[in-house]
């Protein structure tokens, strides 16, 4: 594999593809292969329909009410890589056959109701934005992604990943891409390639416990529950209670997340580590959630949502950085014990806020 290879901010990180194309049979390998392939392509056409996006936006005045909901259009590339697909449900309309389109149409609407009760967020720019997403897309393509304008979820291959419109957490997680690109427009890259996948992977775990109305004690914080088949040694992607213990598998490799800057992974792949030192900035958010207690979108979950937002927040954005905007964020928005609660999260793994 290639050491400088770049990479999308797809739900599956390029060096577990990686791995199975060195573990796995020769299907296994094939896919693999091909899913990375794809991935890469779909990193240059993000960064272009995310320009368009700030572009056109910027040149369209903001609506004067918000929506009164969700417009979602579900399209089906029927094992190509046409996007957006056949139509096949679209706003308001009765679940079909296709489990995979249902879940699809039922997690973008669970996702935008969360940005909208928790933070009064009107869609992924704050501003109605219709919801599209793509289902069956390649053949056993093994990964979900956000392209700056829409959702595409792949099947899996059945053997190691299952399809990927299964997991709620990960379509949370994609469609975070988004807000974070309307909002601080986080480079991807190093640090500030690590906090835009650790906010998604915040928001993603959110989206989940908000549907459930789980506390921060009660919820599983994980990122791809459901998605590895029985055959994966595993239970999901990444967990950000445990940075490091989300799979072991002879396929898949173990999970290298560190969860403290002691053990921060200096590469050049994955832009810099970024799906891999998310672990540190993950940690730092579940540390913050139990210590404040109750519901982890309502304190801990609003003091990252209006950091993220804040205007300090530079495209570069380092983990100090960002800590320090947290900090700011809880001591504006509630006091002194949520602001003492957010430094000992971050000092916890090694960041001074």
């Amino acid at each position: 594999m290639s050491g400088h290879r770049r990479c999308a901010p797809c739900a599956v990180p390029p060096h577990v593809l990686e791995r199975i194309a060195r573990n796995g049979n020769d299907d296994q390998r094939a896919r693999a292969l091909a899913t990375l392939a794809q991935d890469t392509s779909h990193r240059t056409v993000r960064v272009h329909n995310a320009f368009l996006r700030s572009a056109q936006r910027a040149a369209t005045p903001p609506r004067l009410t918000p929506t009164s909901g969700p417009r979602r259009t579900i399209g089906d590339a029927k094992g190509t890589e046409d996007l957006p697909g056949t139509t096949v449900r679209t706003e308001g309309d009765e679940p079909i056959e296709d489990v995979t389109v249902n879940e699809a149409y039922d997690g973008l609407g669970t996702t935008f109701e969360f940005f909208r009760s928790a933070y009064g967020r009107d869609s992924i720019d704050d501003d109605g934005m219709a919801l599209l997403a793509t289902v069956h897309y390649g053949e056993h393509y093994e990964n979900a992604f956000w392209n700056g304008r829409q959702m595409v979820f792949g099947d899996g291959d059945g053997e190691l990943f299952n399809r990927f419109t299964v997991s709620l957490d990960v379509i949370g997680h994609e469609l975070a891409h988004g807000v974070t690109e309307d909002e601080a427009q986080l480079m991807y890259l190093n640090q500030s390639g690590a906090l835009n996948e650790s906010i998604s992977d915040v928001f993603g775990s959110l989206v989940k416990q908000h549907l459930r109305g789980e506390t921060a004690q009660e919820a599983d914080w994980l990122i791809g529950a459901g998605l590895l088949t029985d055959a994966v040694q595993g239970v999901a992607l990444r967990s950000l209670k445990e940075p490091g213990t989300a799979y072991d598998d002879p396929v898949l490799g173990d999970d290298i997340q560190p969860a403290h800057m002691d053990d921060y992974v200096r590469t050049t792949t994955d832009n810099g580590g970024v799906h891999i030192n998310s672990g540190i900035p993950n940690k730092a958010f579940y540390n913050a959630a139990i210590a404040l207690g109750g519901h982890a979108w309502e304190r801990a979950g609003r003091i990252w949502y209006e950091a993220l937002r804040a205007p300090q927040l530079r495209p570069n954005a380092t983990f100090r950085s960002f800590a320090t905007a947290t900090a700011r964020q809880a001591q504006v928005l509630f006091g002194a014990e949520e602001t003492r609660a957010v430094r000992e999260a971050w000092a916890a793994v090694g960041v001074t806020a």
